[in-house]
């Protein structure tokens, strides 16, 4: 009988042993898979003719069905012992029928930490993995997951999915697994739980159609909920302080005041802008006082910002006027170079308001 061995047809090694470990027997297939005549092996210590780096030669001669013995070079070879008898019926060796196993233990020990890691992730995270057949029967239902509902290991085995939740999201998800559908990530509420669900089809010629895995995320969307909930308080306090940091006062009829204090940036321009004209626009105010008495310093940044504020309010028909110059700013604007002629510039804002009840009188 014969095996393929790195692209070669390799025989069984019938290997025959005495008591003592001395080989009486040793045929082709084993001088092919160990590498050593049989002229050479004969009545030689086994131990010594082929040296092992897991295991011990003597295993063969207890009463196991199978052994495996590592060779130094890193083969692993299977041993069938059979006990050999003389005419009296008394033991006096083992006949060892071989075979190289390297590549199957390499598979079992793989298949050994996969098993491990799945474990590991079923019985420490709060996931469920499924496995259903092509009709959509449990083959398999495990995961830690399952203890928040109540719900022992397996204990969906041998029932049909679709007779469980009938017409539910949870049903056509399986169904579309099922169909070979590539479906992103799926959030379903089961069980009065949260669950983030992915399926992923197993090819033609598995017993298996496919599995899912489920992910529990009640708390972490609760958290999620009560995170946008702040940060939306948040973004409402922030329109709060800004609305007050520059409130837009009706001083008198058809005049508004706008006390601007702080840094005036771009960001903080178009806001104010924006709020200003909406402002004029609704209550058809004929003069918009800018009170400056707030802002400390004035870059060409700034200034520029204020005079495309004055040239807005213009376009809706009413007029700009700026109050509250302290000298530093003026000193800043001259130097600057910034053009103020056609607008009204007043010290305080007493003479603005009465500079505009005189004009719209």
């Amino acid at each position: 009988m014969e095996r393929r061995s790195g692209g070669h047809r390799v025989p069984f090694a019938v290997v025959g042993l005495d008591l003592e470990l001395r080989v009486t027997e040793w045929s082709e297939g084993a001088e092919q898979l160990l590498g050593v005549t049989r002229e050479a092996a004969s009545g030689r210590d086994v131990a010594e003719l082929v040296p092992l780096r897991g295991g011990d030669w003597r295993d063969v001669l207890e009463d196991s069905p199978a052994v495996r013995l590592t060779l130094a070079d890193g083969r692993v070879i299977e041993w069938a012992p059979a006990t050999e008898q003389d005419e009296a019926g008394a033991r006096v060796g083992v006949v060892c029928y071989g075979r190289e196993v390297t590549a199957t233990v390499a598979a079992e020990k793989q298949a050994q930490i996969e098993h491990a890691a799945l474990r590991a992730f079923l019985s420490h995270l709060p996931t469920v993995v499924s496995v259903f057949d092509r009709e959509g029967t449990y083959m398999l239902v495990e995961g830690k997951g399952l203890e928040s509902i109540g719900i022992a290991p397996n204990q969906f085995v041998g029932q049909n999915a679709f007779a469980l939740y009938g017409k539910s999201d949870s049903s056509e998800f399986i169904r579309r697994g099922l169909a070979g559908e590539s479906v992103p990530m799926t959030v379903l509420e089961e069980y009065g739980k949260i669950w983030e669900n992915w399926h992923i089809p197993v090819p033609e010629g598995c017993d298996a159609g496919l599995v899912t895995i489920t992910l529990e995320v009640t708390a972490t969307r609760a958290r999620e909920r009560e995170l946008l909930e702040k940060i939306e308080l948040i973004e409402r306090q922030q329109r709060v302080i800004r609305e007050l940091s520059t409130p837009i006062i009706e001083v008198w009829e058809g005049i508004l005041a706008l006390p601007i204090i702080g840094l005036v940036d771009s960001v903080r321009t178009a806001e104010i802008m924006d709020s200003l004209l909406q402002h004029v626009g609704r209550m058809r105010a004929r003069h918009a006082i800018l009170d400056m008495t707030g802002i400390e310093v004035v870059d060409t940044s700034t200034a520029n910002h204020l005079i495309s504020m004055i040239r807005a309010i213009r376009l809706l028909g009413a007029e700009g006027v700026i109050t509250g110059i302290n000298p530093g700013i003026a000193q800043t604007i001259v130097t600057l170079g910034v053009d103020l002629r056609g607008i009204q510039v007043f010290a305080t804002l007493r003479q603005a308001l009465k500079y505009c009840i005189g004009a719209k009188a």
